[in-house]
């Protein structure tokens, strides 16, 4: 499960953002002491650098104490060395943060995925999920690994050669203090007005990113209605709109990036103009001049970074924001804590009440729907299903009939859980479908979908992506024969072994749909829901599926929705769905004596004529 270190009430402030992050970074904090440590030893190399050329100018230049050259010149060596060494150090163990850190918010971030329900991803685009994934949690281990260090560098080399200025000399140092109030100033403005910047490039490139993703995935619908060129203009709508958004964030470093550079330049020239005069005046040594120069590039630096280091800041914070909002997203589906204790309260009076043998960890199959009605929860005033209320024995088969959004998947969501009953219940072997544990229900539960998808892998792979590997490949294979795909599953190239493009591409539909139904067999469902499983299949391969089905050594309940009668003709109970209610119910053979809404498909997909017997078969 997902460590769930996101869960906080902090509001999306910036100190906000630090809070949520540090529980990430947490586990790595011994490293982050380490490079602490080896911080402050390169930190103490530069600042103690300026001072030993100070004193080769003034010492050996000025004075002539040659001898001294030498041992000035191994100490600047070792300090050198021992300098680049612990900066080496503590920027591989920073980098290393980052990345272990990463590692948690990704990982958390896909199991997050995992949890929320249907209704997050029917109102989320992939491509702003994908921005979560990429971009966003790049921007953050930038953060952690680079700029936490760089303004902890700053901000130290900044005061402690201001430190040593003031020693060196009080009044140059003092003039060059005073300069700085006013880099303060533009840095502070400079944040203000890229925070909003940076979040409005995260929302374009998410929209860049949905739109790229759903060309990728609908390609063949673009070439085969020539709409190639109507797409390249909408790209270069959305591309040249996060153009623009990024042009304004350089129009707000252009407005501030010189003003900072040029006081920055200002300080090297107080420091040569004044400096010069006080060596003249014989206020300060040529040496100590020499140091108080080299500190500059202390003073200078983080000045002239200061800019690109607060939009680093606000790119952190804009992410934060965004992946903090898929973290503390909430799935309406939620598992009860005491969920596995019910259902075993529950079988146990089941048992002693009926005298049926009946397990807490397997389903016997038996549906129940009690006066269920649905909307969905973003339009609750629109129901899709009302008032259903029928009872399927386990081991039995269900057909469900229907035109077009009468609400047949709606339907068998429920049963499986993917949605909740907005009134009524899904009794499941006499249990609420809310009490079972979410994960034992959906093993049980299995749904063949209308829009199948396959994983770019092996067929064998496939087949058995819901058996953990715990099947073995005679197996697999009994299930491929089950629905219908052994045959042509063998006469591909490398049968079972054969990798399967991106979807399932290069197999027809057929093929595809009795892969996904072997793949739905392999799992050894108590409930087996096929939502139009076979409309891709002809009629004789159709056929021979429900013929294996039959013959199957483990009954199942079989769910059938369909638009062919020949799918749901031997059903022991036939739902015809009209605008999410139930209009007629019962065999195939009173449907069609009852000469209703059954029999008009009946009527035209066989083809019969008015004078025909109503207890024609096919």
């Amino acid at each position: 499960m997902c460590s769930h270190m996101y869960v906080d009430q902090t509001r999306n402030t910036k100190a906000g953002n630090l809070k949520w992050i540090l529980p990430y970074c947490k586990p790595d904090l011994p490293r982050v002491v380490g490079a602490v440590v080896l911080f402050c030893v390169n930190d103490a190399m530069a600042l103690i650098m300026p001072l030993l050329a100070g004193m080769i100018v003034d010492r050996v230049i000025t004075q002539g104490h040659v001898d001294e050259l030498t041992r000035l010149c191994v100490l600047m060596v070792v300090f050198t060395l021992v300098r680049v060494g612990s900066r080496y150090g503590y920027q591989m163990w920073m980098e290393r943060f980052g990345q272990n850190s990463i590692f948690r918010l990704v990982s958390d971030e896909y199991e997050k995925l995992h949890e929320l329900d249907f209704t997050y991803f029917n109102h989320t685009r992939n491509g702003d999920i994908m921005s979560r994934m990429t971009s966003d949690t790049d921007a953050i281990r930038h953060f952690l690994s680079w700029v936490t260090y760089q303004v902890a560098d700053c901000i130290v080399m900044f005061a402690g050669a201001l430190a040593v200025m003031f020693v060196i000399d009080w009044r140059l140092a003092l003039a060059l203090a005073c300069v700085t109030p006013f880099i303060f100033v533009l840095t502070r403005a400079l944040a203000t007005h890229a925070h909003p910047l940076f979040f409005a490039i995260r929302n374009s490139l998410a929209d860049l990113n949905s739109m790229v993703e759903e060309n990728i995935e609908g390609n063949r619908v673009v070439k085969a209605f020539v709409r190639e060129p109507y797409e390249t203009e909408k790209f270069d709508e959305h591309n040249d709109d996060y153009m623009q958004r990024n042009m304004s964030l350089a129009m707000n470093s252009r407005r501030y990036m010189p003003w900072l550079d040029g006081l920055g330049f200002g300080l090297e020239l107080i420091t040569l103009g004044l400096g010069g005069l006080l060596v003249i005046k014989g206020y300060m040594t040529l040496g100590n001049l020499v140091s108080f120069n080299s500190f500059l590039w202390m003073i200078n630096g983080p000045v002239r970074q200061s800019g690109w280091l607060i939009n680093d800041w606000q790119r952190f914070n804009a992410s934060c924001i965004k992946i903090r909002r898929l973290l503390t997203a909430r799935s309406r589906i939620v598992e009860r804590p005491d969920a596995k204790q019910s259902v075993q309260q529950a079988v146990s009076i089941r048992t002693r009440v009926s005298g049926e043998q009946t397990t807490p960890d397997r389903i016997s199959g038996e549906i129940r729907f009690e006066h269920v009605s649905f909307a969905f929860p973003d339009d609750p005033e629109t129901p899709v299903l009302k008032d259903l209320d029928f009872f399927v024995p386990s081991g039995s088969k269900l057909g469900i009939l229907g035109e077009t959004g009468a609400g047949k998947s709606t339907l068998v969501s429920l049963i499986s859980r993917f949605y909740d009953p907005t009134y009524g219940r899904v009794l499941l072997d006499g249990i609420d479908a809310r009490d079972w544990p979410l994960d034992m229900l959906r093993s049980q539960v299995n749904i063949v979908a209308q829009d199948t998808f396959l994983f770019s892998d092996t067929i064998g792979s496939n087949i058995g992506f819901g058996t953990h590997g715990e099947r073995d490949e005679h197996f697999i294979q009994h299930m491929a024969t089950i629905a219908g795909a052994d045959e042509f599953i063998r006469s591909m190239p490398e049968g079972y072994d054969t990798v399967v493009g991106e979807r399932g591409v290069g197999l027809s539909g057929g093929q595809k749909q009795r892969l996904s139904l072997a793949r739905a067999l392999a799992d050894d469902p108590a409930i087996l829901i096929m939502d139009d499983t076979t409309s891709a299949v002809d009629m004789e391969t159709e056929a021979e599926i429900q013929r294996h089905l039959q013959e199957m050594e483990t009954k199942k309940t079989i769910v059938t929705i369909a638009h062919r009668i020949s799918s749901v003709k031997d059903a022991d109970l036939i739902l015809v769905l009209e605008h999410g209610r139930i209009v007629e119910r019962g065999t195939h053979e009173q449907l069609v004596a009852d000469h209703g809404r059954y029999w008009d498909i009946y009527h035209k997909q066989l083809g019969l004529q008015s004078g025909q017997p109503q207890g024609y078969e096919e």
